[in-house]
């Protein structure tokens, strides 16, 4: 009999934990989620936002802008079509350039940088 009592003990102490182990199980996953939002508004968010600019400005590119492509060259832009541009990179020579391969546009109204001081 006096082995019966912390064996009883034990039962209800065991019994009582699986009745809040619920609540335990999601304190344990709470800092997994907060994580998974941290990643998404860190990471996830601004690189769709990127996304979507980079798709406007691509859409926006017209007759005469300045472009620079993936590649580092830079052209001016003398035909756009629905998925490719051409885009002239040295005088009277053309190429043809799939839209999303534009990394920058530099349209007309920008002034370039000069090279030279004028004293």
């Amino acid at each position: 009999m006096f082995f019966a009592t912390p064996a009883m003990a034990q039962t209800t102490t065991a019994a009582g934990g699986a009745a809040g182990g619920g609540a335990n199980t999601l304190l344990e996953f709470l800092p997994i989620i907060g994580i998974m939002v941290l990643f998404y508004f860190l990471m996830i968010r601004p690189q769709q936002q990127r996304m979507k600019q980079h798709q406007a400005m691509v859409l926006a590119v017209k007759r005469g802008d300045t472009v620079v492509l993936n590649s580092g060259v830079v052209g001016k832009v003398t035909k756009v079509d629905d998925a490719e541009v051409s885009v002239e990179i040295a005088q009277g020579v053309n190429v043809k350039v799939v839209k999303s391969m534009i990394s920058d546009v530099r349209t007309r109204g920008e002034p370039a940088p000069a090279n030279d001081s004028k004293s």
